[in-house]
């Protein structure tokens, strides 16, 4: 069976990579500490729930988060 739900067409990844942040995850929004881990839901048609962990705050976002993959930190 086919989903009935159109999907947006992929979009390429931009040439200039985005400034660097402190770390690889983004900071909480409600306590603005680096959190160790970020888990995402998303249901069609709703917000997108992220759940910050071990700080544990919620927060919802339009649109899905930007995922990039960056290269080991250098001791």
């Amino acid at each position: 069976m086919r989903d009935p739900h159109p999907r947006p067409p992929l979009a390429a990844a931009p040439e200039c990579p985005p400034q660097p942040q402190p770390g690889p995850l983004p900071r909480c929004p409600v306590c603005a500490d680096a959190p160790e881990r970020i888990s995402w839901r998303q249901q069609p048609g709703r917000p997108v729930r992220l759940v910050f962990e071990p700080c544990g705050h919620r927060h919802t976002s339009p649109a899905a988060p930007v995922l990039a993959v960056t290269p080991p930190r250098q001791p």
